[in-house]
């Protein structure tokens, strides 16, 4: 998938795993690349770098920690790395502007409404730069309003980032947002 860009893919429940094992299994057939490295090759240790570093997740569950403050949350993958504090700081500042949330930096997850607890969520899996950005079913668990608010932010920031996101769902007034659509049925890619 090109820079920029954003990949939905949909289909009835179980058509096919979630966008995620991509990054975490070897194929049954074919290749399976994340910013020009083919994953059959990189062993245990190197998809572990590859996940950590260059791809970011956003999970239907949001998955913050509930003690840490938003700007916490969004900077724990820079901790994960060791980036210099002050180059932290800058990150997090940028990328809860970007989202809309730099007035809500110290509130906890428990004291953000499910829109802005899965903006938070967005931010930190921004946090890294990554080549990729995998969203699986990241507007589940919010009314149909906030959920298009979400997808709306989410394209935007990923045109901003110059990444590329794929994002499965199966709400369906959500397609028009992405730049391709990609259908799952029965375990195979159908175009559209």
């Amino acid at each position: 998938m090109p820079w920029c860009a954003s990949r939905t893919s949909t289909g009835p429940t179980g058509a096919a795993p979630p966008p995620s094992t991509a990054c975490a299994d070897t194929p049954d057939r074919g290749r399976v690349e994340v910013d020009g490295r083919d994953l059959a090759g990189l062993g245990e240790r190197g998809l572990l770098q590859l996940r950590r570093d260059r791809i970011g997740f956003v999970f239907q569950s949001f998955g913050l920690i509930p003690l840490l403050a938003a700007a916490e949350n969004v900077g724990v993958p820079l901790r994960l790395r060791r980036t210099d504090p002050r180059e932290r700081e800058e990150r997090v500042d940028l990328l809860l502007s970007l989202v809309a949330l730099a007035d809500d930096a110290a509130q906890r997850p428990g004291e953000l409404s499910g829109g802005r607890q899965q903006r938070v969520v967005i931010a930190r899996a921004l946090a890294n730069r990554p080549a990729l950005l995998i969203a699986d079913e990241p507007t589940s668990r919010l009314d149909a309003e906030t959920g298009h608010a979400v997808m709306e932010l989410l394209r935007v920031v990923v045109h901003s980032e110059r990444t590329t996101a794929w994002v499965a769902t199966h709400d369906a007034t959500l397609l028009d947002l992405a730049d391709r659509v990609l259908e799952l049925r029965d375990g195979e890619i159908v175009r559209r």
